[in-house]
Formats: C-alpha cells, sequence, structure tokens
C-alpha cells in the first residue's frame, strides 16, 4: 500500500490531526464529508479554539485502511489547514497508548 505519510507501509488504523478550519462549513457537515471517504468508519471532531474568522480542531479518524492524502483533500476543500499530525496507529488492531510513570 502506499500511503502519502512515508511511503509503504501497513495499514493506518487512527489519525490524529491539528486543523485550522474556518466556521463555516461546521464541524457536522466537516464530519460527514469526512465520513463520505472510503475506509473510514468513524470521525470526532472537537473544537479547542474560536476566533473571529477561524476555529482550531482536533479531528480523530478512524478505519481500516486509512489514506492520509485524502483526508487531507477533504480538509483542504472546505478551506482548511492541516497543522500537525498528532497521533497516528496502525496495524492489525488498535491499541492505546500505555501510561508509564512518567505521565502520572
Amino acid at each position: 500500500m502506499n500511503n502519502s505519510i512515508g511511503g509503504t507501509m501497513g495499514k493506518i488504523r487512527r489519525i490524529v490531526v491539528d486543523v485550522l478550519k474556518p466556521h463555516e462549513p461546521s464541524i457536522i457537515e466537516l464530519a460527514d464529508k469526512l465520513s463520505d471517504i472510503e475506509g473510514v468508519e468513524g470521525v470526532d471532531i472537537a473544537i479547542n479554539e474560536i476566533d473571529s474568522k477561524v476555529e482550531n480542531a482536533k479531528i480523530t479518524i478512524e478505519g481500516s485502511d486509512l489514506i492520509y492524502s485524502k483526508i487531507v483533500e477533504v480538509i483542504r476543500s472546505i478551506g482548511g489547514t492541516v497543522h500537525s499530525i498528532d497521533k497516528v496507529s496502525g496495524g492489525k488492531k488498535l491499541i492505546e497508548e500505555a501510561e508509564t510513570p512518567q505521565d502520572v
């Protein structure tokens, strides 16, 4: 598989991105558009900050075989920009980040 995060790799199952988006479309409409991407099984969008022209959103997308370039394409189509990729999970199943003593 060729995934634009970094070439040939296994299946990507979760991507968390920090996005700057205009107020319109709403996060409901954006979630609907992202959900339409082949392989996407779930979308969660949380607004972290709002100013007069834009919103800062944390977007979590889960699926069986996510293609990052398709996600970015949808975000750009609504006038948004990906600021950072904050987390990626891949493999045969999703695992949660393990807590270590440094996290406490």
